[in-house]
């Protein structure tokens, strides 16, 4: 999402942000790329396609107001939780009259991360696997992170997805870089072939069923961080929890340093680099999300406490800027 915003400068959109648990984080990524706050519309303590599927309809009815009242957009880009089934959040353009006449669907990207796929499609869980209905329900499949595998393991890949979705479009890709003439505008979508593979596809009182022993962990810290212990903090849950945590993300403001820290993981890889200066003004504060299994919130927010700064000196953070990731940037 970030490279399309970022690589386009002639179109507008607005964008829906959707967090799995109470803090968000995705916002923040992406709202330095645009003037105005109303066109980032963050909705979180839910997934999209299940217990904030009626807000949904209400932002959407939004932002027809304000395209009726004269603001210009080309249209809306919707990223849905990881945790969430595209099916329900599609059937949401055909469930509500005002929202079908006002918008019509793409198409549905889905992002698969070629490091771990063919673990999550292999997943055994308590309700649907999200995995398996993403690659299944997609129209352009981007294979992410072909960088970090060999031949052999890309081509398992491609098997794996082919055997769930033999129609979409397959791109791979580095850091999700791709030409937009592929992802925008592309009139994938088709209700004809939905129904051809789902009879109840227009059945809107399907209900969608997480895995409940997975979890969000989501909280804010006010005030900065030293960067050796939250270097620590990093480092221990890659470590011990990585297995278990599917996503990690972070905003973290990192003392003595002028600019916003953002980092992001999944599973044990992790990357991460300073952004965007903090405001003059602005609350120095960090939000943390991490989205697994078996995660003990009130441990893990403990640890992140133990965190803050008790001093400011830029020079023992810039010396201390050195992370133990994986790699470059935003390989999560």
């Amino acid at each position: 999402l970030n490279y399309i915003l970022t690589e386009q400068k002639a179109r507008k959109y607005a964008v829906i942000e959707n967090e799995f648990g109470s803090v968000g984080v995705d916002d923040q990524l992406v709202r330095n790329k645009f003037k105005d706050e109303e066109d980032v519309v963050e909705m979180n303590n839910g997934c999209i396609c299940c217990t904030v599927r009626g807000d949904l309809i209400k932002t959407l009815k939004r932002i027809q107001k304000l395209i009726v009242g004269g603001k210009k957009l080309d249209g809306v880009i919707i990223e849905t939780t990881g945790m969430a089934d595209p099916a329900p959040v599609a059937q949401t353009f055909f469930a509500d009259d005002d929202v079908a006449s006002a918008f019509r669907i793409d198409g549905i990207i889905t992002v698969v991360d070629c490091k771990w796929i063919v673990e999550r499609l292999k997943e055994e869980k308590q309700g649907e696997n999200e995995a398996v209905e993403q690659v299944a329900f997609a129209d352009v499949l981007l294979l992410n992170k072909t960088d970090l595998v060999d031949k052999k393991r890309l081509e398992e890949v491609k098997k794996q997805v082919r055997v769930l979705n033999s129609e979409a479009k397959m791109i791979e890709t580095k850091y999700s870089r791709v030409d937009l003439g592929e992802v925008m505008d592309i009139g994938g979508f088709s209700l004809d072939k939905v129904l051809q593979k789902d009879e109840e596809f227009v059945n809107f009182d399907q209900e969608h069923e997480h895995d409940n022993s997975v979890s969000s962990c989501g909280f804010t810290l006010d005030g900065e961080l030293d960067m050796g212990r939250f270097n620590k903090f990093i480092q221990k849950m890659m470590v011990e929890k990585g297995v278990d945590l599917y996503r990690s993300k972070g905003v973290v403001a990192i003392e003595g340093m002028a600019k916003k820290f953002v980092f992001q993981a999944v599973h044990m890889l992790f990357g991460g680099e300073p952004t965007v200066d903090w405001k003059r003004g602005e609350k120095r504060t960090s939000r943390f999300v991490f989205i697994g299994k078996n995660l003990n919130p009130k441990e893990i927010k403990k640890d992140a406490e133990a965190c803050i700064a008790k001093s400011s000196d830029q020079a023992a953070a810039e010396e201390q800027f050195a992370f133990a990731g994986s790699g470059d940037g935003y390989k999560a």
